[in-house]
């Protein structure tokens, strides 16, 4: 039986399997397989909605998430590492949300654009009260910060990333993420301060 014919059986198997790893189905979408693209889509659309939705709120995080989605489809052959889909997606999905936040925030700044306004009980309806209290302090700061801090501070507080994840994810050095979490949390430590009566 020839090699390729054995890659296909496997492929085969595989294929009605969701066990497939993220490295096997990159290698097969890079060879133009659909079904390894589906694979990948489905495996992370609610992964890419969810971080979307928490990046930016306000904004159409479905949106943002398809882009990304479509973005990483598209450009596989940059991946280096294909068993890292999931992380280097994440980091496509930060990058796309700094773009529009960046965007708003210069429309804002010159006038073409209101004041976002993020509905903070739509976002922390479905988690435990003590969550809900650090996420409602999170997203009422979150309007005030620059796209940079705002994103550092999400990706710390909301998704939990260590400070060198947050560097991989952001295209930053570890110094200026320090610098942007410092500033966002002085700004979140303020904003909690004038809530005490």
């Amino acid at each position: 039986m020839k090699l390729a014919a054995v890659a296909d059986n496997v492929r085969q198997l595989f294929r009605q399997s969701s066990d497939m790893p993220d490295g096997a189905l990159v290698n097969a979408a890079r060879e133009g397989q659909t079904w390894a693209q589906e694979a990948l889509f489905k495996r992370y659309v609610r992964m890419a909605v969810g971080q979307s939705w928490r990046l930016i709120p306000g904004e159409d995080p479905e949106d943002l998430a398809q882009d990304a989605l479509v973005h990483a489809l598209t450009n596989l052959h940059t991946l280096e590492q294909p068993q890292a889909f999931a992380a280097w997606l994440s980091a496509i999905i930060v990058r796309l949300a700094m773009t529009r936040l960046r965007r708003k925030h210069l429309l804002t700044r010159i006038g073409l654009r209101g004041a976002e306004q993020i509905d903070p009980e739509a976002m922390v309806s479905n988690v435990n009260p003590e969550a809900q209290a650090q996420l409602r302090e999170v997203y009422a700061v979150l309007a005030t910060l620059p796209p940079e801090e705002r994103t550092a501070l999400v990706l710390r507080r909301v998704e939990g990333l260590e400070l060198k994840e947050i560097a991989e994810q952001m295209g930053l050095s570890l110094a200026t993420v320090k610098r942007r979490l410092t500033a966002a949390e002085a700004l979140l430590q303020q904003g909690s301060q004038e809530d005490v009566p």
